[in-house]
């Protein structure tokens, strides 16, 4: 059990990427409650330091730029950093290879996570074939930790520019959020189907919204130029991703990090995932967030998924 007391000094650390940060809200809440009377520092990396700095659990931000380890100056002034601290407890909840060597050298403070040797290890032999939400939820109870927060970014969002809020506003029918891209390093879990999807909706009257990335831009644009999307890719930070997802009538992606976005906002929407991804440790973890998987990516019908979404949507609005 981990003791609680005023003037403790706790840091958390969480350095990405982006789905796995939105996934543990509800640990960052859960170490919250538990560390009620702590100063609580979060040590996560720049693209992350906006949205840890507007949430409610941290007092204080700060940043590792994750330099390759052999940069021994970076490494050295990271660690003055975070030695200066003086931390009471550190949670580990990137847990691996790199933060295992940040405890060794901060010379080995009161530890949770998996690095051996450490004061407070996740024992848990299972974690790496478990969902990242459950790994969090099963690390922090099994040192007491008291875990009841889901995934949580009810407090993130921030307006959208007048001109993505203008757009939005003159759609015509239904709104649906496309996410046709994924992690760079994971193209086979791109479904696509996304045009095909796109041209289907603005058939029925309703308005497809091409929501990504910079590095999807090209995949975005040909959509767009093809089906005549409203495309917002690009153009949204992540707090304004979380509006986004609210104001839309549902969201379909694939397996990627602003699909974890959706569920955590409360959004109703589809993933859609290949052999590549396993419903089990990948999917958000919304009851509004449903699931549909295909062998093969390629062969999976568009028409077949968008039967899928209006079915979804009428039960949602029937309910």
């Amino acid at each position: 059990m981990i003791p609680r007391s005023k003037g403790r000094r706790v840091l958390v650390i969480k350095l990405g990427a982006l789905g796995d940060f939105v996934l543990a809200t509800g640990a960052f809440a859960d170490l919250r409650a538990h560390e009620a009377d702590a100063e609580i520092t979060v040590l996560t990396t720049p693209a992350l330091a906006g949205l840890a700095e507007a949430a409610p659990w941290f007092d204080r931000i700060e940043v590792d730029r994750r330099l390759p380890l052999w940069r021994v100056g970076y490494v050295a002034e990271l660690m003055r950093r975070l030695r200066r601290g003086g931390y009471d407890m550190v949670y580990d909840l990137q847990g691996n290879r790199r933060t295992g060597r940040y405890w060794r050298l901060m010379g080995r403070p009161t530890w949770n996570g998996i690095v051996p040797g450490c004061t407070h290890p996740h024992t848990n032999a299972a974690r790496h074939n478990m969902h990242g939400f459950d790994i969090l939820r099963d690390q922090l109870g099994e040192i007491g930790v008291a875990t009841t927060h889901e995934p949580d970014l009810s407090w993130a969002g921030e307006p959208l520019g007048q001109a993505e809020s203008d757009a939005l506003a003159a759609a015509g029918g239904r709104t649906v959020a496309l996410l046709p891209g994924s992690a760079p390093s994971r193209p086979e879990k791109r479904w696509p189907g996304f045009g095909d999807l796109a041209r289907i909706i603005r058939a029925d009257g309703d308005t497809p919204v091409l929501v990504g990335a910079a590095a999807e831009a090209d995949l975005l644009r040909e959509i767009e130029q093809a089906t005549g999307a409203l495309n917002l890719g690009g153009r949204l930070s992540v707090r304004q991703l979380v509006t986004l997802f609210t104001q839309v009538d549902c969201v379909v992606g694939n397996d990627t990090g602003p699909m974890h976005i959706a569920g955590a906002a409360g959004a109703s929407g589809l993933t859609i995932l290949g052999p590549a991804s396993d419903p089990d440790r990948h999917a958000p973890p919304s009851p509004r967030i449903a699931c549909l998987q295909a062998p093969d990516l390629a062969s999976l019908d568009a028409p077949a998924v968008w039967d899928r979404v209006v079915a979804d949507l009428n039960t949602a609005q029937s309910g």
